[in-house]
């Protein structure tokens, strides 16, 4: 495993994809105790560096959110469920 990049330079959905991987070979329970370790603990990376986009990106939606003016009504949905569901 040392050769992957710091999971710090990965993007979301590098981290996403190589997070699922990782649950992938650990259900399947065909590692050692050793590797599974590892790889548990890169998960644990991953699963940090995931939330920190996502509550980034949710950071930025209420920005804009915040910026729009009082008179410019809030989006709607198609699938008739508003846009906080």
């Amino acid at each position: 495993m040392s050769n992957q990049p710091p999971v710090e330079d990965l993007t979301y959905e590098q981290a996403r994809d190589e997070l699922a991987t990782i649950v992938a070979k650990l259900e399947a329970g065909t590692t050692s105790l050793e590797e599974s370790l590892g790889l548990w603990e890169r998960g644990e990376r991953l699963v940090g560096i995931c939330e920190g986009w996502l509550d980034n990106a949710k950071e930025r939606i209420e920005a804009v959110r915040q910026a729009r003016p009082a008179s410019e009504p809030e989006p709607t949905s198609t699938d008739g469920l508003s846009p906080e569901d």
